[in-house]
């Protein structure tokens, strides 16, 4: 997986993401550098956006993990 050009903090997000699906409150709680969930979803944004990251819907939860 290409992995160049991420800052710091959407490297922590995929690699949380590549061991195992989370919910973004996993996620938040697993990565230390990002403190806000509003800073996470910027991120979730941007690695969807650059198609490193995937989501689905499993009983109304939204779950993220590495494409």
């Amino acid at each position: 997986m290409l992995t160049t050009n991420l800052s710091a903090e959407e490297q922590s997000v995929l690699n949380a993401v590549q061991k195992e699906h989370l919910t973004s409150f996993e996620i938040l709680n697993k990565v230390e550098n990002v403190s806000m969930i509003l800073s996470l979803y910027n991120i979730l944004d941007k690695l969807s956006s650059k198609g490193i990251l995937k989501s689905y819907m499993k009983q109304d939860q939204k779950y993220h993990y590495a494409a």
